[in-house]
């Protein structure tokens, strides 16, 4: 069992990751999903402006540089339209407070995860964002059964792949680096899903995503390079 003194960071990152994935749903319904990740995807600034205030590893001028020229990446590879269309509306600010949620579960579970083992972080951290989720549903009069074959199966997919995988590899990447590089490196899923649209349902790749995609790599690499020259 976890020592006393690492419970409440414990219960924080859940309540954190049920409020963000919460919020972030809520925000597409306002919304689109489009804008919703573009503005969840700002993370790796809210990291660094956390990081530097609350954490002793402090973010250098490579990671900054880096950040910029990722967002650049996202930017080109979503489109002109994505910003023509954004609207400053109930979703715009929701998916902003997602972002900076995902940010301040990033930070706090980088010092939970320095002293406890991942699968007894994962364990408990996400059966108190079950928990903590069960109650906001039940408050709200959200149906929790009776539902299709088809909703059963994409919610088994997204809760053992998306989730339990997912935020596995993720809490395995905080605990060996800095939660700077992990935030920074996530803004990859773009360029990587376009891939697997490729590959798996035969969807055409404008050049502009893949530009995007290229100088979100390279952006990413800018900041992952200090490593080889220290």
């Amino acid at each position: 069992m976890p020592h006393k003194s690492l419970w409440a960071p414990i219960v924080i990152c859940g309540i954190l990751f049920g409020t963000d994935i919460a919020v972030w749903n809520v925000s597409i319904h306002h919304s689109n999903a489009t804008q919703a990740t573009l503005l969840t995807n700002l993370a790796p600034i809210w990291v660094g402006i956390g990081s530097f205030f609350f954490l002793a590893n402090k973010p250098t001028k490579r990671f900054w540089l880096g950040t910029a020229v990722a967002i650049a990446g996202l930017v080109i590879l979503l489109g002109s339209d994505t910003f023509s269309q954004m609207q400053f509306d109930k979703g715009f600010v929701l998916a902003l407070i997602s972002g900076m949620l995902y940010a301040t579960y990033m930070i706090v579970s980088q010092n939970v995860l320095s002293r406890l083992q991942i699968a007894t972080f994962m364990t408990l951290s996400m059966g108190i964002s079950s928990l903590y989720l069960l109650i906001i549903c039940m408050i709200m009069g959200e149906p929790l059964w009776n539902f299709s074959a088809t909703v059963w199966s994409v919610l088994a997919v997204q809760g053992v792949i998306c989730q339990l995988l997912g935020w596995l590899t993720l809490s395995y990447s905080v605990q060996k680096m800095d939660a700077q590089r992990v935030s920074l490196s996530l803004l990859s899923q773009g360029a990587i899903t376009g891939i697997m649209a490729w590959l798996f349902i035969d969807e055409q790749i404008p050049v502009r995503m893949i530009l995007g995609g290229l100088i979100i790599l390279f952006g990413i690499g800018i900041t992952f390079r200090r490593i080889s020259t220290n």
